[in-house]
């Protein structure tokens, strides 16, 4: 669990560095990370720290917000609606002692323990950790992207993000976007970091996911990407119109694809 460990301190710690640079109309532009500031996406990370430490939570009424859609987006706009009133650095200073506090308790829990993980399976803890260096790496993105600084795009998180979303991409071809058996689509993430991947429809429509290479030759289609376009896509952050995708092969499931990329809730 240490190398993830690292890959979550990292993140955090370059969030926090971003956080000190930043002035007051800063922490309330918005990001792609739908209803959120800037000052929101620190508040989140804040919240999520602290409560696995075991602090209570902020006893507040979160309102009918037009971006908080279920129960989950209510539960975690708590820590964000409450912390609205509090100033950036002072929230930023509550995840930078919340990191601190977390990385002195993480040395002495089970990283074998079963946990429930975020994607609403049991897991060990060390998954769970990864889990938590994704989702801070995505905020941290988002942020750098809000404010026009970015930088750490091929963090150790990067690769949590990669292992994470990319086991989903089998369920966005096969059946989101409902490729026939026998099809294939590939895709192609340049960066760093970079990656070139395959989805194989079998003959139960289910999807598997391998090395292009590995995955048959010839994909019936195959996009072509930069890594933050990957990112933005498969977590939700924006249109597929919003990032330059290259296509060859087939159009129609290739835009398919592209329109069910969105794998975060």
């Amino acid at each position: 669990m240490r190398t993830i460990i690292a890959a979550y301190e990292q993140t955090v710690r370059s969030s926090l560095e971003l956080a000190s640079t930043l002035d007051g109309p800063d922490w309330d532009l918005p990001t792609e990370c739908p209803g959120w500031t800037v000052k929101d996406q620190f508040s989140h990370l804040a919240g999520v720290e602290l409560a696995l430490l075991g602090d209570p939570a902020p006893d507040v009424e979160v309102p009918e917000f037009e971006h908080v859609r279920n129960d989950f987006g209510k539960f975690m706009e708590v820590a964000v609606h409450a912390r609205r009133p509090v100033p950036g650095p002072e929230v930023a200073a509550q995840l930078a002692d919340a990191l601190e506090r977390r990385l002195a308790e993480l040395p002495g829990l089970d990283p074998e323990r079963v946990v429930m993980c975020p994607d609403g399976r049991e897991g060990s803890y060390t998954r769970f950790m990864k889990f938590r260096a994704m989702d801070c790496w995505t905020h941290e993105q988002d942020v750098r992207r809000a404010v026009g600084r970015p930088g750490n795009l091929d963090a150790p998180a990067a690769r949590c993000f990669w292992e994470l979303m990319s086991a989903g991409l089998p369920r966005v071809v096969a059946r989101k976007a409902g490729a026939e058996p026998g099809r294939s689509v590939a895709f192609r993430i340049s960066g760093p970091p970079s990656f070139h991947v395959a989805v194989r429809v079998d003959d139960d429509r289910r999807g598997h996911l391998a090395e292009a290479a590995g995955a048959g030759a010839d994909p019936a289609a195959e996009l072509s990407m930069d890594w933050e376009g990957y990112v933005r896509l498969t977590a939700g952050r924006c249109a597929p119109g919003a990032v330059a995708v290259g296509i060859d092969g087939d159009r129609e499931l290739a835009s398919r694809v592209l329109a069910a990329m969105a794998m975060t809730p």
